[in-house]
Order: structure tokens, then sequence, then C-alpha cells
């Protein structure tokens, strides 16, 4: 006889507990399955850890350029195994603050790997290779993404990592290539670089972070080839070579073919989806392009059986798993109301240094769209609060319809910048003109006046330029 459960959430990420929590508030008898840690990749892996590694290499940096800031440091050293340590201690910690959220919440939580069977069930297999199935009236599918491994470049666990390994290395290599440059690629560059690690980024697209607007992308380069990172882009690595003491990496550049060797080969080109093994097939739940398709309340083609976070086709973030399982839950749980998610509002955010954050249409992207646009963009070199803290790198550039002023899209690149675009997210969900953003009060001195004053460049009302 299966136990019985309102929902089962398969998988424990920011999609899976967010989602096994609000479907307990509700009053759902709710059980998550999970194969390792509570929090999923995001906490344990992911979004968190690499957090406390990019804070220590930061704190170095911060400690090398002490002269700048009438302050002595000498003989300042990185300790490699205790800075991974925090990192490891961080995630532990967190991952316990998910497990008391269970109890608190009267969440079951099932040890094991789930598989999806036929009405309405979940197979649960322990590590002593035991099934156990479990039924429930509705089942979420949120088994997350995992490294993409490109054909070219076979990971190893030892001179090919990814991102799992590069936080666990038992030693400080002295030189890194990382293939692909988005936010891991570039989060991985700046920790190990700001240690002394020689770093050299090798990127396919045009441009470094090429889901960014092509100003911040630009920008970024700058900051970090002064760091000394070397960067290629528009190059594909061709083939790799473990068989010496270090990697041979062979790439194909726009000034041709050129061969580049490294300690350790960060390969950081993408995720993919987990969704092998976990009873789509048998279940007949459809996939296409490697996701999972739902309606917009993430409802697959099977009754009963529901799908968010990574594993459909929303944006790979976090936060849009976590709102994701939040609307789904509400309407399994019959909330009225219940509205769609609206992914041309969802921030994006890289915590490298500077650090980006983004929301809505890039300027290309709002030209290419059709619209007729007014762009503002206000440096935080003229920022007294930059130039105080003595961080005047970077930007804020905003774009708005010259028609009617809705705010189409805003990209940031500077020092806590992540901590400053809710404002905008919140502001274009209430569409907010860029007039109003001009007449609303921000305080003196702060970074986040720069995006008043980039609205302000918008309409050429702009002060401190």
């Amino acid at each position: 006889m299966a136990s019985q459960y309102d929902v089962i959430i398969v998988g424990s990420g920011p999609g899976g507990y967010v989602s096994a929590i609000r479907a307990s508030q509700l009053g759902l008898k709710t059980a998550v399955v999970e194969r390792e840690s509570l929090g999923g990749i995001c906490l344990n892996w992911g979004c968190i850890p690499t957090k406390a590694l990019l804070k220590s290499a930061q704190v170095f940096q911060y400690i090398k350029h002490a002269t700048d800031y009438g302050i002595k440091v000498e003989n300042a050293e990185v300790d490699f195994s205790a800075i991974i340590g925090r990192s490891r201690s961080v995630a532990e910690g967190m991952s316990k603050g998910v497990k008391f959220l269970m109890k608190k919440n009267k969440i079951d939580v099932i040890n094991g790997f789930g598989k999806v069977i036929p009405g309405k069930k979940v197979e649960v297999t322990d590590a002593n290779g035991q099934k156990t199935n479990y039924e429930a009236k509705s089942i979420i599918i949120a088994t997350g993404r995992r490294a993409r491994e490109l054909p070219t470049v076979p990971i190893d666990g030892h001179k090919v990592i990814e991102y799992r390994a590069a936080m666990t290395l038992p030693h400080q290599p002295a030189t890194m290539l990382i293939i692909g440059s988005g936010a891991i690629g570039v989060e991985f560059a700046y920790v190990y670089a700001s240690m002394g690690t020689k770093v050299t980024i090798v990127e396919f697209m045009p441009n470094i972070v090429p889901v960014e607007d092509e100003d911040i992308s630009k920008e970024l380069a700058k900051q970090y080839k002064k760091m000394g990172i070397d960067i290629f882009t528009n190059s594909e690595v061709l083939k790799v070579d473990t068989s010496g003491e270090g990697v041979k990496v062979l790439v194909k550049t726009p000034e041709g073919e050129k061969t580049f060797e490294a300690e350790v080969v960060l390969s950081a080109a993408g995720v993919t989806a987990n969704i092998e093994n976990i009873g789509l097939e048998e279940v007949g739940i459809k996939v296409e392009r490697g996701l999972i398709t739902t309606d917009d309340f993430y409802k697959t083609n099977v009754d009963g059986y529901y799908a968010i976070g990574d594993v459909t086709k929303g944006q790979a973030l976090a936060h849009v798993a976590s709102a994701e399982g939040i609307i789904c839950v509400e309407k399994i749980a019959g909330l009225p109301h219940v509205e769609p998610l609206n992914y041309n509002n969802i921030p994006g955010c890289t915590y490298c240094t500077p650090e980006i954050a983004s929301v809505g249409y890039t300027e290309k992207a709002a030209r290419e769209a059709g619209y007729d646009i007014k762009v503002g963009k206000f440096p935080f070199a003229a920022s007294g609060k930059a130039q105080a803290a003595g961080v005047p790198e970077g930007f804020v550039k905003v774009i708005f319809d010259a028609k009617y002023g809705e705010w189409l899209g805003a990209h940031m690149i500077g020092t806590n910048v992540t901590e400053m675009i809710a404002e905008v997210v919140t502001a274009r969900n209430l569409e907010t003109t860029g007039h109003e953003i001009i007449k609303s009060v921000h305080p003196h001195p702060t970074m986040s006046e720069a995006v008043m004053e980039a609205a302000a460049a918008a309409y050429g009302e702009v002060i401190h330029l």
C-alpha cells in the first residue's frame, strides 16, 4: 500500500523546498524526495557556496589594496584550504536551515532517488537499493540541472573539472583555463584570479557574459583584463589533451588555432536538465529540446504531474524556480486569481567583481523589437558613494520606450548592483515610468542614486554629469 500525500515534490532545490513550504502553508500534506542534501545544487554546490568563495576573494583583494584606504597590511596570504572549508561550512549550515524548515512545516523528507511512475506515484530507491512507492494527488518534478559536458571536453574530475570540483579542489592551481563565460565561468574566473591563479577565459560567442547588454560585456572584459585575465572570444575549444602533467587545450581563435597549457580546465559551458531515468517516458510526460513542457501553471500533458524550475523552459535561476513553485502549488490548492509568471521581468545577477545585474530588454533587443527608445547611462565614477567606497568602476544603464515611458530594461555593473536591481523589477511590475523614477527621491549618498540619475540622463535631466 503506497503512502498517501496531497503533494510530492521530487527534488529539494530552491524550487522544490519552497514549493513544499508553500504547499504545507496551504494545508496540503506534503513530502519532498531528495537523493543528496536538502537545498539542492543551488544551496549546496551553486548559489550559496560560490558566494562564500567570492567573498573570500573580494576580502583578499581589499587587503591587497588596503593602502588605497590609508591602511597598511603586510604579508597577507591566501589559505586556500581554509577558504574552501569556509564555503563548505556556509553551505552545510544553510542545508541544516532547510532541514529545520521542513520539520517546522511538518513536511516529510524522503531520502533517495525519485522516479515518477503511472498512477500518480513516485518510486523512491534508497541508499540500500530498497524501492518504496509513494502516492499523491499531485506530483511536482523539480530535479534541476547539472553541468553540460562538451563532446570535445570530457570531464575527468581532476584535470578537466566542472563547477562542483572547482569548489573543492585540494590545492589552488597555478593556472586555469575556463571554457564559457556565463555566470559560472566569470564568477570562478574572479575567485581564482583574485587569489593569484593565472586565468584564461575561452568564449564561443563574440562577448563574455553573452546574454548581457553589450556595454556590460565590454565593461567586464575591461575590468578583467586589468586583473590580468586573458580573454578569447569568438573562440572554440577543439580538443583537450590530459596525457601530460597538465592540460593542453587546442583552441580555434579568430587569429587561427592556438594551444594553451593549464594545470586545470574548468568546463563552464552551460547546464543540462536532470530528466533522464526519472520515469518521464513511462508516464508519457512530454519533453521538447531536453526540457519538460508545461502550461502557464506548470502542469504537464499528463494529469496530476507538474514540473518547475530548471527542467522547464524558463530561465535557469533559483529565484525563478521558487516563484514557479509557489505559483504551481497555489494553483493546485485552488487559490483564486493566481497569475502566470512574467518572464520578461526576471532579474539576472552575476556575483563577480564588479557585479552584474539586469532585467528586461537589452538595448539591442529593444531596438530589434521595434521600440523607439530613450537610453540613459550614469557612471559610478560620478557617484559620491562609489568614490568614497573606492569602487568607481561600472555604471547603470536604463532603457525606456520613447512613446509611453515604459521601462523596458536596466543593466548595471558595479559594486552591490545585485542589491539594487529589485527597485527596477518592482517599478516595472507597477508600470512605473522614467519620469516617476526621476521624481522619486533617492537617498544621498548611495549607489542607488545612480538609478535615478540614469533615468534623468535618458530624458536630458541628469544633474551630476
